[in-house]
């Protein structure tokens, strides 16, 4: 059979299966092999909250959306093109992220009595149940045909079956005119050390592949070419990946040693594994045993003159409270990176959100202000980082960066960039005194204390948890209390002269101005540049800089008549701004799902005040 291949400019793909079924590696290869052919890419990964959930179970399934393009991509996608469903419960949990003329592709094999029945289905009718029978429904014995595929590979059963996803992967390599070259060296570099998986997992690819081009089920297939993008080296990156490095990149442009301590927590372990790996850069890390030891091994690394880091989400950030009150007086340079899940408490782990922006700002007891820095992508984690860490060293205070769940695992497209291009981070160590030595005399600038190492002759002080005065020396004066609170506090405010002004996208005065922060930025860029096109009077303002707010932000904030501030909470930030910048009103659209914003969500709330 000829199939026409289309031409399209971009296409959305979603994987979904059992946790046991493969699907996140699916998903990051067919996203891998088409960030390599050029494609612009963003992805979402869905992970199941609970750690293995009854098989077949719609509490039990794992999902990957990926959204790749020959233009810029900025999300992940609303709604999939392709919807793959290795099972009754996938297909039950995912077929409302289909859109209407979705190819749905389902591994017939496991639509038996058993799977239809544990995935909680009314009758023994899914499609009919579901409403989906005017779909373009691939209904492909996947089971069966991964077993014959590997009759004669040596493999047992279990190992078999666990080969599905690849013959899944070929059939949309198929559809989607991709190369599986890509896979075939990720195969062999996977099995180094288990040769005889290798030729398996290849020949079941390859009659995935196979499969698909013969059925008459698929009648066209589907070209995504490479996208234009500016010259230089790109890979493919995520969020927490992109943490990782930016802190390395600090540490080299600091000329400090990197210390990181912390405690495992999802979304935010792979930070603390990442930079594991680099002990050749001069990385150290620290697995302790709880959250609280873990914010003080990097405070006591930051006192010897580490750059020093710990990482967290939401649950951990609150045991680290104490802790953070003591960098904060202490003033000792310090990055905290919350990587923000659903919660409160336990939470859903592995489900994303913006609910902890007042705990990052107010979250400690007494007056204790905080510089609190938001990334807006996977990419942009690699300069969020670099950043917090800069103004933590240099401002001789801790800052937080908050980034999120739907960052740290989602990847995109990023520009290794070159780090002469990245500005010098400058200690402030001192190595002798004139007179007595004291360590919170201030820069006039920053208000900055100098950096005085432990065992520089000469320099010997105290810091600690209890309130001191210039010198150093412990003080419940009252006088004192209140100046020490008020200057700790001004050098957070003055951090607003180092950091860029609020850029809107789009026209700088006009009806509506959307607001935003943090990983939102890609859904409600697009969605006012939609609303863009169409002529409509709509900028967006997003900001990375919390506290401080850029110091612009009352004057762009005057030039539009109506301001709505859109976020994955309750309205923190809106209140936040009220706070801040009460001579405005603050239009609200929130979430909180667990899950991104759809942009049609954001398109239909503006068009509603407008």
């Amino acid at each position: 059979m000829q199939h026409k291949i289309i031409e399209t400019e971009d296409v959305v793909i979603r994987f979904a299966g059992d946790s046991g079924d493969g699907m996140q590696l699916t998903g990051t290869l067919f996203a891998d092999a088409s960030a390599l052919y050029g494609n612009e890419i963003s992805t979402f990964p869905d992970y199941p909250a609970e750690i293995r959930a009854p098989q077949g179970t719609v509490s039990g399934v794992s999902g990957f959306q990926v959204h790749i393009g020959s233009v810029k991509i900025n999300t992940p996608g609303d709604f999939c093109d392709v919807l793959v469903a290795m099972n009754p419960a996938a297909l039950k949990a995912n077929v409302k992220w289909a859109k209407p003329t979705a190819t749905i592709i389902v591994d017939a094999d496991t639509f038996d009595e058993k799977g239809i029945q544990r995935a909680g289905y009314a009758t023994q009718d899914p499609i009919a149940e579901l409403n989906i029978q005017d779909r373009n429904l691939i209904l492909a014995p996947i089971t069966t045909l991964t077993k014959e595929s590997l009759k004669d590979s040596g493999l047992d059963n279990k190992s078999i079956l666990r080969c599905k996803n690849m013959f899944t992967l070929g059939m949309c390599f198929f559809i989607f005119n991709k190369s599986l070259d890509y896979t075939y060296e990720y195969l062999e570099k996977k099995f180094k050390k288990k040769p005889n998986l290798i030729a398996p997992n290849k020949k079941v690819l390859f009659d995935g592949y196979n499969y698909a081009s013969n059925i008459h089920a698929i009648a066209d297939t589907y070209l995504v070419e490479p996208a234009k993008q500016e010259k230089g080296t790109y890979r493919n990156i995520n969020g927490n990946q992109a943490t990782a490095w930016g802190l390395l990149a600090a540490s080299e442009k600091s000329g400090l040693p990197l210390f990181c301590g912390s405690y495992p927590i999802t979304p935010a372990t792979a930070i603390l594994e990442e930079l594991a790996i680099y002990k050749n850069l001069g990385a150290k890390t620290v697995q302790a045993e709880d959250e609280i030891a873990g914010i003080c091994t990097a405070i006591g690394a930051a006192y010897a003159g580490n750059l020093a880091v710990t990482t967290t989400s939401g649950p951990g950030l609150s045991l680290k409270s104490e802790a953070l009150g003591l960098a904060q007086i202490t003033e000792l340079p310090l990055v905290i990176v919350d990587v923000q899940r659903s919660g409160p408490s336990t939470g859903i782990p592995t489900k994303t959100e913006q609910t902890d922006l007042n705990q990052a700002l107010y979250g400690r007891n007494g007056e204790c202000p905080i510089a609190v820095i938001a990334s807006h992508s996977p990419s942009h984690c690699f300069d969020a980082a670099f950043y917090a860490a800069k103004y933590a060293v240099e401002h001789m205070m801790p800052v937080i960066l908050l980034s999120e769940g739907f960052l740290g695992n989602g990847s995109e497209p990023w520009k290794i960039p070159s780090m002469k291009d990245y500005p010098e981070i400058i200690p402030p160590v001192i190595k002798s005194s004139e007179g007595a030595f004291q360590p919170y005399q201030r820069d006039p600038e920053t208000f900055a204390r100098k950096w005085a190492l432990p065992g520089t002759a000469g320099l010997e002080h105290r810091v600690g948890g209890l309130e001191k005065n210039t010198a150093g020396v412990i003080s419940s004066d009252p006088q004192n209390h209140e100046k020490m609170c008020a200057e700790r506090a001004e050098k957070v405010s003055r951090l607003a002269n180092y950091i860029p002004d609020i850029q809107v996208i789009g026209e700088e005065s006009g009806e509506v101005l959307v607001v935003g922060w943090g990983g939102t930025f890609g859904h409600l860029f697009t969605a006012v540049s939609t609303l863009q096109a169409e002529g409509k009077s709509v900028s967006l303002a997003h900001f990375d800089f919390i506290n401080p707010l850029p110091k612009n932000s009352a004057e762009v904030f005057s030039k539009f008549k109506k301001i709505i501030v859109c976020e994955l909470n309750s309205g923190q930030f809106a209140d936040y701004l009220r706070a801040k910048l009460p001579q405005f009103k603050y239009e609200q659209l929130n979430k909180v799902q667990g899950q991104p914003f759809i942009v049609k969500e954001v398109i239909d709330a503006v068009n509603n005040i407008l």
